[in-house]
């Protein structure tokens, strides 16, 4: 299955959360909000009342191909749209699976959503 949005959502029972956006948000968007990463599940106009996914769920996604180990911290670099390793200048998104393997640039990766939302 090909990657739609930022964050597909595969499977799970996310925490949902009321959002209104400034502006339109597609489903599938990365929406950061102080230091938590929210998950638009379906599209929201400007200015409407929708819901966001808080935490809880696994996502699928794009890496930078530095996620290659089981357990590891997930953030999301916003700039980039990609689930990545690295804390610096990103928001910590959650962890990868038991099951994850070497990834390179641009692979798809499925992600649990479990933002520390103190900041880690």
């Amino acid at each position: 299955m090909a990657q739609i949005g930022q964050a597909d959502f595969v499977h799970g029972d996310p925490l949902m959360t009321d959002y209104t956006p400034s502006g339109a948000v597609a489903a599938g968007a990365v929406v950061v909000v102080g230091v938590v990463p929210f998950v638009v599940h379906r599209a929201i106009a400007a200015g409407q009342l929708g819901a966001a996914a808080s935490g809880g769920g696994v996502y699928s996604g794009v890496t930078d191909g530095s996620l290659d180990t089981p357990g590891a911290l997930v953030y999301w670099a916003a700039g980039a749209a990609k689930f990545v390793a690295s804390s610096t200048g990103n928001t910590h998104f959650g962890y990868t699976g038991p099951t994850q393997a070497a990834t390179v640039d641009g692979d798809i990766i499925r992600v649990i959503h479990s933002p520390n939302r103190a900041g880690t």
